[in-house]
């Protein structure tokens, strides 16, 4: 019987985000790609530690747990790595007891033409060009960054932050900013606070994410979302708004007006954060598990996206050259 993908939340991680491979990195970058194939085949059975995405993709799993026989959640490993050097990821996969049993292994090629085919809602990676080449084609992506050192999540739901401008909501409003100012942003979203911005990125990833709270008992929620943004009064009544019109749940605000975002983070318990800008990307990291969002590179035609949230239940309607460090991620 076909595999039904559309029914679930599907995650795209790469097994650089998924593992700790800085060693076979460095491998590469000091010996080349062939001391690299033949490292990774030598130690197939060494256990690969946890990377940044670990703890997210730990807690979208346990998903799956919340009904038995009925399947919240997919993760697939997407790789530029070949089949001949991904066994040591399965093997790691089973020591650590996740249940990925699907894989896009490209063998050097670009990740982002499969991500239609594998129905993808969230795609991670540590390569930056895969992530660029997936938000130009529409689809919720991010660039991890290395992990904290001294990171622990004994939380049972999972908890996801959220920036707002440039992720949740489109660039429009960052970009006033960015090129008018604070006072120009300001007086433009006090203008229009009665307007609805317009989907980022990761409006569709948090429709879904939504749905799946909705299905659950709001005593124990398996998610807990949060959005932590830069904006302030007057500048928070668009967002709320906004939201409200999305009719998605978001747990918790923190409208922080230039507070430094990472020990919000903290507090919070974020098994991953998303954010648009390397200034608060990269503060949060270290105390956070952390990802960038890229701005789009070229427009994208609204009838190439579903702006829909996938159903998740049935009740629900619904070329690269193959180098080295291709085969890493």
């Amino acid at each position: 019987m076909p595999f039904d993908l559309s029914q679930l939340l599907v995650i795209g991680v790469s097994a650089r985000a998924l593992f700790d491979l800085d060693l076979e990195d460095q491998l590469f970058r000091r010996e080349g790609l062939q001391a690299y194939i033949q490292y990774q085949i030598e130690h197939e059975n060494e256990v690969l530690g946890p990377g940044a995405a670990f703890p997210l993709i730990g807690a979208i799993l346990r998903l799956n747990s919340l009904v038995p026989e009925k399947r919240k959640a997919e993760v697939i490993i997407m790789s530029r790595n070949s089949g001949d050097t991904s066994l040591r990821v399965f093997n790691s996969l089973k020591h650590h007891g996740l249940d990925i049993t699907r894989a896009a292994l490209a063998g050097g090629a670009p990740l982002a033409r499969y991500l239609q085919a594998y129905e993808v809602d969230l795609f991670l990676s540590c390569d930056e060009t895969d992530v660029q080449s997936a938000v130009d084609a529409g689809f919720a992506a991010a660039l991890i960054y290395p992990p904290p050192t001294d990171y622990s999540s004994a939380l049972d739901a999972i908890h996801i932050a959220f920036d707002g401008d440039a992720v949740l909501f489109s660039e429009e409003s960052e970009r006033i900013y960015q090129e008018e100012g604070l006072e120009a942003f300001l007086r433009h979203e006090t203008e229009n606070a009665l307007k609805p911005l317009p989907d980022g990125p990761f409006a569709k990833l948090l429709r879904t994410l939504s749905v799946i709270q909705n299905e659950t008992d709001p005593s124990k929620p398996p998610i807990r979302v949060a959005l932590v943004t830069a904006r302030n009064a007057p500048a928070h009544e668009r967002a709320i708004r906004t939201l409200r019109a999305w009719r998605v749940r978001v747990d918790e605000a923190h409208f922080l007006g230039g507070i430094p975002k990472a020990q919000v983070l903290r507090a919070f318990g974020a098994h991953m954060f998303f954010d648009d800008q390397h200034s608060h990307v990269e503060p949060a990291s270290r105390l956070v598990p952390s990802a960038r969002v890229p701005y789009r590179t070229r427009i994208i035609d609204e009838h190439e996206i579903n702006k829909r949230p996938k159903a998740v239940s049935s009740e629900l309607t619904s070329e690269s050259s193959k180098t080295g460090e291709d085969l890493l991620n």
